[in-house]
């Protein structure tokens, strides 16, 4: 399902270069091989700056690798990014919600771009709104929302097209014991 060779991600430093101490670039994952099969539930674990998130943006084609290989679902990253990006759903650090917008106005813009046909978007629409205790405030516009909130209208943007490729970074974050259980 995810396989990865040599998968490796290089930054350019944003620092003042003229300090002798700054390098020049970042090395944020650094030659990664990994292989995780169909149905497996696969988890980075490590601290802060260690090229987590880097490697789960590489794989869901929000950002090109330095160098190396890697396939998602049997596609081929940097060559199929467009079906990769149909085929995965991610949860980012940051929602990126729209939040002039409906909670059920961010879903169903995230179902039209999917290619989610209108019947079915409802449906899945309220099933998850529902699941994530959202339907009763889905016509509340999502800036109005707690951290909280907002991470679950997030989540359920993540699996409203039913993907074969779940990324989840940091999904429990913000969300109290409860919900987090429900996630």
């Amino acid at each position: 399902m995810i396989k990865t060779q040599g998968l490796t991600k290089r930054f350019k430093s944003t620092s003042d270069k003229r300090s002798p101490n700054v390098p020049a670039e970042i090395l944020a994952v650094d030659h990664l091989d990994l292989e995780v099969r169909e149905g497996e539930v696969f988890a980075f674990l490590g601290p802060n700056g260690a090229g987590k998130t880097t490697t789960v943006r590489m794989l869901a084609c929000l950002v090109a690798p330095t160098e190396g290989q890697a396939w998602v679902n049997g596609r081929q990253v940097g060559v199929e990014n467009d079906q990769i990006r149909g085929e995965v759903g991610i949860l980012t650090e940051s929602p990126g919600l729209y939040e002039k917008l409906t909670a059920y106005q961010n879903l169903d813009i995230y179902g039209r771009l999917y290619g989610v046909p209108d019947v079915a978007s409802r449906a899945r629409i309220r099933e998850l709104l529902t699941r994530l205790e959202l339907w009763d405030r889905r016509d509340d516009v999502s800036g109005s929302f707690s951290k909280g909130m907002k991470q679950k209208l997030a989540i359920a943007r993540a699996l409203l097209h039913e993907p074969k490729v779940l990324f989840l970074d940091e999904p429990t974050s913000a969300l109290d014991p409860e919900a987090a259980k429900v996630v």
